[in-house]
């Protein structure tokens, strides 16, 4: 029986499509919304795939509107802001709440780019005017401008 020689030591080429694939564009990059999907739901965590090696987790609450229960399940795609690709232990960081924000952000940019008015909701009363809730980014509104 003939045994193959084979090689351990790589070529060339090996190392340019090494190179090539490190420069390609990862969508999954730190400080980006991104899409994920749910894996599993436990001790009220859901376990979220986004591409990468590991997968992150965030609590169930954060995907829950306000005064509502979550209706998050396996299978769901969402969207999540990857905040550290990995931590010490080894899972990505994510986290929907400022997903939300980053969304706002993008909406509240839009919206004063067509110089279109802005709904929002009062939360709180704070010196001088009230703090208001813009779909996900929080504002100030000077009691001077409520009508």
């Amino acid at each position: 029986m003939a045994k193959s020689a084979v090689s351990l030591t790589p070529t060339r080429e090996d190392f340019e499509a090494l190179l090539a694939e490190s420069y390609t564009e990862n969508p999954a990059s730190e400080g980006s919304v991104v899409k994920g999907h749910v894996v599993s739901i436990e001790n009220d965590f859901a376990i979220i795939d986004v591409g990468l090696k590991t997968e992150g987790k965030i609590a169930v609450k954060e995907f829950a509107q306000p005064g509502k229960n979550s209706e998050l399940k396996v299978g769901d795609t969402v969207e999540v802001y990857l905040e550290r690709i990995e931590n010490a232990l080894g899972e990505a960081v994510l986290s929907r709440e400022k997903a939300k924000r980053e969304e706002a952000w993008t909406r509240l940019e839009q919206l004063s780019t067509k110089n279109e008015r802005v709904d929002g909701v009062i939360f709180g009363r704070v010196k001088g005017g009230f703090t208001v809730d813009l779909g996900g980014a929080v504002a100030f509104l000077p009691g001077s401008q409520v009508d």
